[in-house]
């Protein structure tokens, strides 16, 4: 990766995209149509939210247009936030009201959020090669997490993209709402759900019972596997690789 598209990394943090990434030729000029058209959102590659200390990291596809791209917070902006952030405050996952900007002072407890996809992609549909040159990131993030004990997928490319991140096979590990996978050589666990847009909950794909049943098993696993001493997960790759 070109260092011109790395945010500066301060030792125990990181590394993420800077605000003009210029790694995805396909996002950078859907990004610069949208700071011409809407110059007042965010209109960047979107950061993580959530403390690096969590123990849980719910990974989601890409941020979407007029979502976490208008206002620079994963799932926020969008119906698919309200749905995420009111099952997080049912779990007493969040604390404050979440209303759909950033500075509503909503914090999240023992969780972060983030992308497989940094950049809104157009149509929400980043494509393989855009998911691929993303992935150090998320490698690099998981590895920073020396708390992570758990990994929600929301949705099928986000479950591979984890696994691809990993190192992991695919067919190893099958993408299915409500599924779990214990991961070798103590990687985290890779728990599953459907993503939370509203063509899923519109179409009976997800329902709301869904959704938290998901979290109320990852919730069960959090605390059964919070009373064993957690295993320094070695991610495959490592920073120089994402400069390489």
């Amino acid at each position: 990766m070109e260092s011109s598209s790395l945010s500066s990394m301060t030792t125990g943090n990181p590394t993420s995209p800077d605000r003009d990434c210029g790694l995805c030729p396909r996002l950078v000029t859907y990004r610069e149509s949208n700071r011409s058209a809407q110059p007042s959102w965010h209109n960047a590659p979107v950061p993580s939210f959530g403390s690096l200390d969590a123990r849980l990291l719910i990974v989601g596809l890409a941020p979407g247009v007029t979502g976490a791209n208008a206002t620079g917070r994963p799932f926020t902006g969008d119906y698919a936030g309200d749905l995420l952030y009111g099952t997080l405050a049912h779990f007493g996952l969040s604390r404050g009201t979440f209303d759909r900007r950033p500075d509503d002072g909503l914090e999240l407890v023992n969780c972060r959020i983030t992308n497989a996809v940094r950049c809104v992609p157009p149509q929400n549909k980043p494509t393989g090669v855009e998911i691929s040159t993303c992935l150090a990131f998320l490698r690099d993030e998981m590895d920073a997490m020396a708390n992570l004990r758990v990994v929600l997928a929301l949705g099928a490319i986000a479950h591979n993209a984890v696994l691809k991140c990993l190192g992991l096979k695919q067919s190893g590990y099958k993408f299915a709402h409500g599924a779990q996978h214990d991961l070798p050589d103590g990687l985290p666990l890779l728990a599953d759900s459907y993503h939370c847009s509203r063509y899923n909950t519109n179409t009976g794909r997800l329902t709301t019972e869904m959704f938290r049943s998901a979290f109320a098993q990852i919730i069960d696993r959090l605390d059964e596997l919070a009373r064993v001493p957690p295993a320094r997960h070695g991610i495959p790759g490592d920073r120089a690789a994402m400069e390489g």
